[in-house]
């Protein structure tokens, strides 16, 4: 049974204002990257900003603005222009309302299709499969129109129930379903803050017998909104993770953040709601 102490701590949680924000990788050219997304996938760019003195650009895109919806920052480091995706991150997810006609114009910009439209595996939504210029999977899924468009991050794990137990417990998520594929060896669990028509969620893939996997040096996290920097650490702590950041102010931005890695050893950034709102103000 938890203590007393750790269900105030479970209810602070369930009650603090939290959203997926942003996923962050890198990218080997961020011009190209930058046309791909606004031409092929119809996203806008959001924000650019140049950092020289560290040495390195990064931009954020997305299908709106950042105070409500999620987007995906690229980050392009000076002179470097390759990196290794690894083997745990699977795909971001894009709801589009015809599947085949978003294919046929990546194709015709000269995007690569890795599966062609047709039904997901064990379901009847069509989906298909396309590559960016750096190689990260854009998984298109076939829906209605929504809000959000980009509609999962997609990580592989080594224990789903243990992901799980710590998503719920430490980052507040809900499981919202939980599928078992036997005939593909895989079972997957889907969670987050608000329903997957209308927000981001994280998608989480067990395969059958398979505990760990290459993480490479491409993406890097997710960044998640909260109230309190300081209190989600101690939750984080609490419930498995480990903080590789400890919460406070960053530098010059003075926006309060804490990091943290999950039992699987996935990042994740916590910032605070307030900063961010002045941010991007």
């Amino acid at each position: 049974m938890p203590s007393v102490a750790d269900e105030k701590l479970l209810d602070w949680v369930k009650n603090d204002k939290r959203r997926m924000l942003h996923a962050v990788y890198r990218v080997g050219n961020l011009d190209k990257t930058i046309k791909f997304y606004t031409e092929c996938l119809g996203m806008k760019l959001l924000r650019k900003r140049d950092i020289p003195e560290e040495g390195y650009s990064n931009a954020f895109l997305g299908y709106g603005p950042e105070e409500s919806n999620f987007s995906l920052e690229l980050t392009y480091n000076y002179g470097v222009n390759k990196y290794d995706i690894g083997t745990g991150f699977g795909h971001f997810g894009l709801a589009v309302e015809d599947v085949a006609k978003t294919v046929a114009l990546i194709k015709q910009k000269g995007g690569k299709v890795t599966r062609e439209p047709g039904p997901v595996e064990g379901g009847s939504t069509k989906i298909a499969v396309v590559e960016d210029p750096d190689g990260y999977k854009f998984e298109l899924l076939e829906r209605a129109p929504t809000v959000e468009p980009l509609c999962q991050v997609m990580l592989r794990v080594g224990d789903l129930d243990r992901a799980i137990n710590f998503y719920k417990k430490a980052f507040g998520m809900e499981l919202l379903r939980k599928r078992d594929n036997p005939e593909y060896k895989n079972t997957v669990a889907i969670m987050g803050y608000g329903p997957e028509d209308k927000s981001t969620v994280l998608e989480l893939t067990y395969n059958y017998g398979i505990t760990e996997y290459d993480k490479g040096n491409g993406y890097a996290q997710i960044a998640v909104g909260t109230d309190d920097v300081y209190k989600t650490a101690e939750v984080i702590k609490k419930f498995g993770g480990v903080i590789i950041l400890e919460p406070g102010p960053l530098p010059i931005l003075n926006t309060k953040i804490t990091a943290c890695l999950d039992p699987d050893g996935w990042k994740s950034v916590f910032v605070d709601n307030v900063d961010l709102a002045k941010e991007l103000a």
